[in-house]
């Protein structure tokens, strides 16, 4: 039998590296970490990488293991999925792994400007119905760039259609500079040099990756740069829907196209 929810948050609330801060503690305490997780937590000057909507931690951890050299911070709002990353590199001895557990909405308070050098988006919910929720719209983008260095990348990985068929709009509508784009990553080109830089990394594989996997669907992968200056306009175009429903993802209407 797995663990309980509240023993998960217990541990979780004991866990070091671990930081909680849902959304209405935050309307209250300012988060006294921004602009110092350098010198307070990680205690070196490497950059940071954020997962944002790190479900597990699949990523957070197995970035961290790859690249001792980095700082990884998984964020999600979701405490007893967060749990199992959390306790994974505690007990490996991670130190170059931390877990944000915050709604994604507010992120932009616990980080300083030019503190964050990459995001990772690994099968973020592709909010079909709202484009504020999603994670690569513009409201978003807008927010990243208040912590991000200059050209800060961006990585999507993702099963949704609509969500690479959208966030690829909004890059080309705000002239985005795209590194790689594909849509059936395990037939792209990383993957003929698997002993390449690139190829090790997108070899990590979350719980969801591998249920999407499993049921036939194409992983698509974009990774593109964000300015800092500049307006950012929403791409006025109609997408059709994902046509599967699962891991509560909907369509939430009756629609067959969204914006």
């Amino acid at each position: 039998m797995g663990k309980g929810k509240l023993a998960k948050f217990a541990d979780m609330a004991n866990y070091p590296h671990v930081f909680e801060y849902p959304y209405s503690v935050m309307d209250d305490v300012p988060f006294d970490m921004k602009g110092r997780w350098h010198e307070d937590f990680f205690h070196n000057d490497n950059p940071i990488v954020l997962e944002l909507g790190c479900g597990r931690g699949e990523y957070t951890v197995g970035l961290a293991r790859l690249y001792p050299d980095k700082n990884f911070i998984g964020v999600d709002i979701k405490g007893a999925r967060m749990w199992t990353g959390a306790t994974e590199s505690m007990k490996e001895g991670l130190k170059n792994v931390a877990f944000l557990r915050t709604n994604i909405e507010i992120i932009d308070r616990f980080f300083a400007a030019g503190e964050v050098a990459e995001i990772w988006l690994t099968f973020s919910d592709p909010q079909m119905k709202k484009v504020t929720k999603r994670l690569t719209s513009t409201y978003f983008m807008q927010r990243y760039r208040r912590f991000l260095k200059e050209e800060g990348r961006i990585h999507l990985k993702t099963d949704s259609n609509f969500l690479f068929t959208y966030t690829t709009y909004m890059v080309e509508k705000n002239n985005l500079p795209v590194e790689f784009s594909t849509t059936d990553l395990y037939h792209s080109s990383l993957t003929e040099q698997p002993e390449s830089e690139e190829a090790r990394i997108l070899s990590i594989q979350t719980y969801y990756e591998q249920q999407w996997l499993d049921r036939g669907l194409n992983i698509k992968y974009l990774r593109f740069l964000l300015p800092s200056t500049g307006d950012l306009v929403e791409p006025d175009v109609e997408i059709e829907l994902d046509d599967y429903r699962s891991y509560n993802r909907s369509k939430r209407s009756g629609l067959e196209t969204s914006k």
